[in-house]
């Protein structure tokens, strides 16, 4: 079989690739894998809006237009100055995530979209944060975390017992699942290489749901 070959890239943030049966347009995801972590080091704010110039160790590898995950919200590359990169986040995304919480000094994980012909480590992640949690609990484990969240009881159907879930951009397993709280589990890799570590009981969180169950999810309740 013919192998695709990309045709373009467009601001809207869309791929398009061409294949023996035509052209393809694919959205830009991510895998729940952080890359690295970025400290935000300006804040702007203009009108409703607020931008962030954030510094990090692949900063200076992107480009205008490229969409990177900053805590699992994706954010559109807008300059890039040395080793700092700027992104604007509008008042849906603020009101939405902990992105209207953020102060100079802030760190962000950071995740780059994925390749076409990139391996999947994690689980399909969109950038397009679903709603908050609160950290009710952390406890170690012998050199490992549990980590124990709240949220409203009307997405309960969207977590279940050892399902995926990106929290700050991270893919991690569900377990001790109730109708508000959930748990997850953080190795050591993990806690030390993202902003987990920082996340204390009383912390809001980003919380992206699993993108098929949201799927089923909404063709069961227009079944109904």
């Amino acid at each position: 079989m013919e192998k695709l070959s990309q045709m373009n890239f467009f601001p809207d943030s869309y791929r398009d690739w061409i294949c023996p049966f035509g052209l393809l347009r694919f959205a830009n995801m991510f895998t729940g894998i952080v890359e690295t972590q970025g400290i935000v080091k300006k804040v702007i704010e203009k009108g409703t809006n607020r931008t962030f110039w954030i510094k990090s160790p692949i900063s200076s590898k992107l480009k205008p237009d490229q969409s990177v995950a900053h805590d699992g919200a994706c954010l559109t590359v807008e300059q890039v100055k040395g080793s700092q990169h700027r992104v604007t986040a509008i008042a849906e995304t603020l009101s939405k995530t902990t992105l209207g919480d953020w102060q100079k000094g802030t760190t962000t994980n950071l995740e780059r979209c994925l390749k076409i012909n990139d391996r999947l480590d994690g689980h399909f992640v969109q950038g397009h944060v679903d709603a908050l949690a609160v950290c009710i609990d952390k406890k170690e484990r012998g050199g490992s975390w549990e980590f124990s969240f709240q949220l409203l009881s009307n997405f309960a159907t969207l977590i279940i017992e050892k399902g995926s879930i990106s929290i700050n951009g991270i893919s991690l397993t569900i377990f001790s699942v109730t109708e508000s709280t959930f748990d997850v589990a953080i190795i050591p890799y993990t806690f030390e290489h993202t902003n987990m570590n920082l996340v204390k009981p009383g912390q809001k969180v980003n919380i992206e749901f699993d993108m098929l169950g949201k799927y089923i999810n909404r063709k069961l309740s227009l079944s109904k």
